[in-house]
């Protein structure tokens, strides 16, 4: 038996390192938020929005010619389905993110341990009145958006900023949208390792299924779409 990823190590740390990055990073502003003491909700939404919008878009530019910077399953799982991603690098991306996201829910222990209670290290939570159903739905939307943005980016874009700042954007605009609902994780790995080592695990199965359906919709669709306009979708693949 051989190592899940003995053929591609380059893109598989460029996925756990990534991955790290995201996780540590973003949910760290979670945290820090409350405690900034911003005038309104909108402002702290704002403010964490911003902070993960631009570590997406810092990692496309360090690690998208390594990997793709997928740095979440949901995306793997679109570029596999749109046949940009090869089958055998599927499953050691998706186990690489993982690793990448529960190293990151260990280092906000560490980090913030101590003023993470309230926000649960940064876990997405649904809000009040928004019922598992409904954050499914939700998350499988907006990770659809996402999925959508971060397929298309190389075909519309030329250049790693400008495709970074599309797929920043995008998701800092799911986040004003979705945020105050679902926590907008858009990312089965972003929800995982603030989870894990914060202990708060209720409705965290909407954080896998909503954007594993909505990523593989987009795949689908866009592979669909490339079909009928009869292109041929590039493979990821840089072993």
């Amino acid at each position: 038996m051989t190592f899940p990823c003995s053929g591609c190590k380059t893109e598989c740390a460029s996925e756990l390192l990534g991955t790290y990055l995201l996780v540590v990073i973003g949910p760290a502003s979670v945290v820090v938020a409350p405690l900034v003491g911003f005038p309104s909700p909108l402002d702290a939404l704002a403010f964490v929005g911003l902070v993960f919008a631009g570590t997406v878009g810092s990692v496309i530019l360090l690690f998208g010619r390594l990997s793709g910077a997928h740095v979440n399953p949901a995306v793997s799982l679109a570029n596999l389905a749109s046949g940009r991603l090869r089958k055998d690098l599927f499953l050691p991306y998706v186990l690489f993110q993982t690793a990448g996201s529960l190293l990151a829910g260990l280092s906000l222990l560490a980090a913030v341990g101590p003023l993470g209670g309230s926000t649960s290290l940064g876990s997405t939570k649904l809000a009040g009145g928004v019922s598992p159903l409904d954050g499914a739905v939700l998350e499988a939307v907006g990770t659809f958006f996402l999925s959508v943005s971060a397929l298309s980016a190389p075909s519309l874009l030329r250049g790693s900023p400008k495709q970074a700042a599309l797929v920043g954007s995008t998701l800092f605009l799911l986040i004003l949208a979705i945020g105050p609902l679902t926590g907008a994780s858009l990312n089965p790995a972003r929800s995982l390792g603030p989870s894990v080592f914060s202990g708060y695990y209720s409705d965290q199965l909407v954080y896998l299924v909503g954007p594993l359906v909505g990523g593989g919709s987009a795949g689908l669709l866009f592979r669909t779409l490339q079909k009928r306009r009869g292109r041929t979708l590039p493979a990821v693949c840089v072993c």
